[in-house]
């Protein structure tokens, strides 16, 4: 699975970290973190369709990402992000970063931004996956900051390693009106970035239209709960919604009591186009190959469906004609190398 070329669409910035990369940052910066990372890794996380599960996931999240306090801790997790997707055979990442949470420790939002793409540059020159960036609004701020953020995003709009490639928007999606985020998502279409939103994970089918009327989106960050309406998963499929699925994710968080669940098959059956990912291999525990390794040892997902799903991540992905050309032909190579 580390050999299938790849590419990676559901990364979070902080939910990259390696652990003791984490270790190691909270010692330097004196902080305390919680037993989870310490003693019980991978934590032990409660259903977020509990809202108190939630709120526990998210205070790891948050003693997490309060270790990341400077240039340096910034470039370090970019780099060791890139160069560990290299080695599972990721040829494109787009890592989701909301410049907010470090922009007070290197002097604003877009300083913060500009470090994370200039070293997601300098690592594509370096040997690690080449790194494009998506800038991601949260619900649980105020619209106008969406806005903000859109703008900025914007302004470093471009394609290839070290560009802004999309816009999204995260956290808990029982919060805030998807509707009034609709001007930070038409900021970012005009600057022609691709758009990719959070939905259907901890909602279900009624969240997931929502969002595709409200924000006309390229690409769902999760999505696996459209399976629960036929005529939604046909909308998908016909309008060629991508859905960034993270099987890991979906049992840690407890969307599904098992892997088995996790409803891959469906929606590829049914003509969707869908990109695994990792989502936060930090709280989680599986990374890239891990996902590719669940479709194949328990959903049944034989070389030539695991090589189309490699196919189909690169096909969602906004990397540019070169990379993804040479991908596609390395599938191609792959698969013919492991006759089924």
């Amino acid at each position: 699975m580390a050999t299938l070329p790849k590419a990676h669409l559901h990364l979070h910035f902080t939910g990259s970290l390696r652990l003791g990369t984490l270790i190691e940052l909270a010692r330097a910066h004196d902080l305390h973190l919680p037993d989870a990372f310490v003693e019980h890794w991978p934590p032990r996380l409660a259903s977020v369709r509990d809202e108190r599960g939630w709120f526990r996931f998210q205070r790891l999240y948050d003693a997490a990402r309060a270790c990341v306090r400077s240039e340096a801790d910034m470039r370090r997790l970019v780099r060791e992000a890139a160069l560990d997707d290299a080695v599972e055979g990721s040829r494109w990442l787009e890592i989701q970063v909301d410049p907010t949470s470090y922009a007070p420790f290197v002097g604003g939002l877009t300083p913060a931004l500009e470090i994370v793409l200039d070293e997601a540059a300098a690592v594509s020159r370096a040997g690690g996956a080449p790194v494009g960036v998506m800038v991601a609004a949260s619900r649980i701020r105020h619209p106008l900051d969406a806005r903000t953020l859109a703008r900025l995003a914007a302004r470093y709009a471009g394609d290839g390693p070290g560009a802004v490639v999309g816009f999204g928007l995260s956290n808990d999606e029982r919060r805030g009106d998807t509707r009034e985020f609709g001007v930070a998502f038409d900021i970012a279409r005009k600057a022609g970035l691709a758009l990719m939103p959070h939905a259907g994970e901890l909602l279900g089918p009624a969240a997931v239209e929502e969002t595709l009327d409200a924000l006309g989106p390229d690409r769902l960050g999760h999505g696996v709960r459209s399976v629960e309406d036929p005529r939604l998963v046909d909308r998908l499929a016909g309008e060629g919604v991508a859905l960034e699925v993270c099987p890991g994710s979906n049992v840690a968080l407890g969307v599904f009591d098992e892997i088995d669940e996790v409803p891959l098959r469906t929606l590829v059956d049914a003509g969707v186009r869908v990109a695994l990912g990792a989502d936060d291999p930090l709280l989680f525990g599986s990374r890239l190959v891990d996902q590719y390794v669940f479709a194949r040892d328990r959903l049944g997902f034989g070389d030539a469906q695991l090589a189309d799903l490699a196919r189909g991540s690169l096909l969602a992905s906004r990397a540019p004609d070169e990379i993804r050309n040479a991908a596609m032909a390395d599938i191609d190579a792959w698969l013919a190398a492991h006759p089924a």
